[in-house]
């Protein structure tokens, strides 16, 4: 997995504004643990909530005081999104990337009390230790939760069972489920997609409704929450749907590529400066190229 990451071996931090907060992410691309890194599908996630924190369900009015488990939640980004839009996160970890997880809650925290004199306006983070599965970890947590987020957790193919079960374990009737993730292996997506369809109902975020600038097309949203009992009504879409575009991933039935056909490297040389969110998109098509032609 070393050619898929988005950053250089020698980025120690990631600076991140979101919601006029400058948030700085601690990683560590050389470990040997996917979770130190920064990966874009959590500032993905966290532009939406940007976006949509206006009006309608992610409003700092709706969501003060919920309750909120980020599972997989490696350097902390798309915790830090909730928790500024009013709501007590726990973001958890397996215990070998809790230390650096704490490290940034606790450095972020320090910023963001420093920047905002009214406290109230926030919510709060913590750290806790949760591996997939493991019953004794989920109780110690006290579920359900109103939210369950998660960026670029599904990676592999044995990871599904234990992602599903301690989502199952941790929701509520009531529970919203959003996860957000880069396709990378067809052969998961569609895995993973077919085990979520038998609980949850599963609606995949528009592109329209994502921040212009922090999205990609191999990038997506779903929110999804259990499956009612039959004869009993939602009072409430999971999502707002646009008109002109589909909201339901289809993709159980259509091939998936690793990279769409649509996203191409620049033939000619980029005169301008690229942004930071568009070097890393470069950077990361450039690697998964040195990958795929196995160069050495």
């Amino acid at each position: 997995m070393e050619a898929d990451r988005l950053n250089s071996p020698h980025t120690s931090a990631v600076l991140f504004e979101v919601f006029g907060y400058q948030l700085q992410f601690s990683q560590d691309p050389n470990s040997k643990h996917l979770g130190t890194t920064v990966w874009d599908a959590s500032m993905v996630l966290v532009k939406y909530l940007e976006k949509n924190c206006r009006k309608g369900r992610f409003s700092p009015l709706k969501l003060k005081g919920k309750r909120v488990i980020e599972l997989g939640a490696g350097c902390g980004v798309a915790g830090f999104g909730m928790a500024l839009l009013g709501c007590d996160v726990v973001s958890t970890d397996q215990i070998e990337v809790l230390p650096l997880l704490m490290r940034n809650v606790d450095r972020n925290t320090s910023r963001i009390t420093q920047m905002n004199s009214d406290a109230d306006s926030i919510g709060s983070i913590t750290a806790a230790e949760l591996s997939w599965g493991n019953d004794d970890h989920i109780r110690a947590l006290d579920p359900p939760f109103d939210y369950i987020i998660g960026t670029d957790v599904v990676y592999a193919e044995h990871l599904l069972e234990p992602l599903l079960q301690t989502m199952l374990a941790l929701s509520g009737p009531k529970t919203m489920i959003l996860i957000g993730y880069e396709i990378r292996s067809t052969n998961v997506h569609e895995q993973m997609l077919e085990l979520w369809k038998k609980h949850f109902e599963v609606k995949i975020v528009p592109k329209s409704k994502m921040d212009i600038k922090y999205q990609h097309p191999s990038i997506q949203l779903y929110m999804m929450r259990l499956k009612t009992q039959e004869g009993s009504k939602n009072h409430e879409p999971i999502i707002e749907s646009d008109t002109n575009e589909k909201t339901e991933d289809d993709t159980t039935s259509s091939r998936v590529e690793d990279e769409p056909d649509d996203v191409k490297l620049p033939t000619e040389p980029h005169h301008g400066n690229l942004s930071d969110w568009e070097a890393r998109r470069y950077g990361s098509m450039a690697a998964r190229l040195l990958r795929d032609i196995k160069i050495t």
